[in-house]
């Protein structure tokens, strides 16, 4: 009886004619994932995108049995729409995808903030669907407080502007893209620095979430490889830092790091499983890889630690701990010898 052959996976990243042509593994910000999935015996190749080459990539993908996919929301001023397309008609074929764009849609938007603000990890947040919602609450709720402002989906900070009063009429703005500085406008300033983000092809709408004191403290990511803590990442200084004007690096970690234990038990025995019943999102369509940033709240009453999330990252986990990588093949291998149509 002969063998069955071994799975074919994509790994999709953004590129250029010359980056598809080359397709080089040992050349992508990957390689070491391409050589742990050939060290495991699985065939991995690289799927360059653009929107350019489109059809071309989703020929590719038609031969595979599964494609993990690495894409911003927003890619060098692109917008996600054709690649989603391409990613539902690849699955309905019955090639796995992850993380497939109805998994980016009910955890990777910002939106998951509010729809998860009563939870253990929520926080005070609100939804802003106009401009004009904005102009009539938010003058209200910075009386008691600086607000963070947030685009329906983006990356990098893109879109992610703390307000603080900072005297009559006046306000401080300061936008989390890198290399951004602090800025004082007034309300009408405000609403038309702003405005962009309630148009149609941005999402209509903006999150408003609570200010937390003790983001100076940090942030930590906690990775995951479906429902299980991968690794963690840990910014001391991030862009909305209070004393500093540009981030610090982010430092990686495994699962079994000290200081994040009750974290790992917390998103491991309920808080994943709340997330995604609150969202929609069955268990066998979480994506394979994906994370989660917290910041530290006001400690409970006993003194325990409590996280704030952030937000949720699923388009594009990348850089990752090394740790992850043993834990995504194994799921991957899995996943991509699985019923057609799964998706993730």
């Amino acid at each position: 009886m002969s063998a069955v052959p071994a799975p074919r996976i994509a790994l999709l990243y953004p590129g250029d004619r010359a980056a598809r042509d080359r397709s080089d593994p040992a050349g992508s910000r990957f390689a070491a994932l391409f050589e742990a999935f050939a060290a495991a015996g699985l065939a991995a190749e690289p799927a360059v995108w653009h929107d350019d080459f489109a059809d071309e990539v989703a020929a590719q993908l038609r031969r595979v049995q599964a494609v993990l996919v690495w894409c911003n929301p927003i890619e060098d001023g692109r917008r996600r729409d054709r690649l989603d397309a391409v990613l539902r008609e690849v699955a309905q074929a019955g090639v796995f995808v992850s993380a497939h764009p109805e998994a980016i849609q009910r955890l990777g938007t910002k939106d998951v903030l509010f729809e998860t603000r009563d939870l253990p990890f929520g926080s005070d947040v609100h939804r802003l669907d106009s401009l004009a919602q904005l102009t009539s609450q938010l003058p209200l709720r910075l009386q008691h407080g600086a607000r963070v402002l947030k685009q329906h989906r983006g990356h990098s900070g893109i879109g992610v502007w703390r307000v603080e009063r900072s005297g009559d009429c006046l306000l401080t703005v300061q936008h989390a893209q890198r290399g951004s500085a602090p800025q004082r406008m007034d309300m009408p300033m405000l609403q038309a620095t702003l405005a962009p983000y309630f148009d149609a092809a941005a999402g209509s709408h903006m999150i408003d979430q609570a200010w937390q004191p003790r983001l100076a403290e940090g942030m930590v990511r906690a990775y995951l490889v479906e429902d299980r803590v991968a690794g963690f990442g840990h910014q001391a200084i991030n862009a909305l830092h209070p004393d500093a004007p540009m981030p610090g690096p982010r430092l990686y970690h495994d699962a079994e790091l000290a200081g994040f234990q009750t974290l790992r038990r917390q998103l491991e025995s309920s808080w994943v499983t709340l997330l995604r019943e609150r969202v929609g999102l069955p268990r066998d369509r979480l994506p394979l890889l994906w994370d989660c940033d917290f910041m530290l709240g006001e400690p409970a009453a006993d003194g325990t630690e409590r996280f704030v999330l952030c937000e949720v990252n699923v388009s594009s986990v990348s850089p990752f701990p090394p740790s992850c990588i043993a834990a995504l093949i194994e799921a991957a291998s899995r996943r991509a010898g699985g019923v057609k149509g799964g998706r993730a």
